[in-house]
């Protein structure tokens, strides 16, 4: 076993184009921001944090965390259009770090067990995979939006639990190193990736104003 040490890297906008000023909006009282951070923070694994961020109030918040440094984010990468590749081309550049695991505020559902879990799957299967990432399992039947059925044979009406499985990508975490980034020209999925599903409830990624009212109702409920 490696003990590997990790730097997470969680970049945070000040202003979002679906729901307004979401990252620091109040989430059942504590700013968005702050409830992935925290769990973040309290994963021995991760020594270092990087917030990069273009917005004062975000810095404001989080720039007392423990192992959190902030990475102004320079002008040529701000703006809705940028790539959250390109920003995070930028953070692996200015770190010394070699193993990484990006994440987002709005998925403030994840927990720290999960991630934890996931960080340890990316070390014990280092030799073979190359990056982990998170997905959500779909076992429904989908379609093109011309009617055409993408997963299943109309004529045959099998019941939704056997179909083969799909996987979605959620965006909850990505695990990679930096040779793995550069080798596939600035991806955070590299050449050999390893799916890790994640709980639907728990995977729930703000972008909508519904998706936060949803989460939120989910964490009051306590159920995760």
């Amino acid at each position: 076993m490696r003990n590997l040490k990790f730097t997470a890297i969680l970049p945070m906008k000040g202003e979002s184009e679906r729901v307004k000023g979401k990252n620091v909006r109040l989430f059942n009282g504590k700013p968005l921001c702050l409830h992935v951070l925290e769990s973040l923070v309290s994963i021995e694994a991760i020594d270092q944090i990087i917030i990069n961020t273009d917005s004062p109030e975000i810095e404001q918040l989080t720039s007392s965390y423990e192992k959190v440094k902030i990475h102004h984010r320079p002008a040529d990468l701000q703006g809705h259009m940028v790539s959250m590749n390109k920003i995070i081309q930028y953070d692996i550049e200015n770190s010394k770090a070699e193993h990484f695991i990006q994440t987002h505020s709005t998925n403030p559902l994840i927990l720290s067990a999960t991630i934890n879990k996931a960080l340890k799957v990316y070390e014990e299967m280092l030799s073979d995979y190359d990056s982990v990432f998170s997905v959500t399992r779909l076992q429904t039947r989908l379609y093109e939006e011309n009617g055409q059925a993408l997963n299943h044979d109309p004529n045959i009406l099998l019941r939704t639990q056997d179909l083969k499985p799909l996987f979605e990508e959620n965006s909850n975490f990505y695990i990679f190193s930096k040779e793995s980034f550069f080798k596939t020209n600035g991806k955070r999925i590299g050449l050999k990736p390893w799916l890790f599903e994640v709980n639907k409830l728990e995977a729930l990624d703000i972008d909508e104003e519904e998706d936060f009212l949803l989460a939120e109702a989910v964490q009051k409920l306590n159920i995760l």
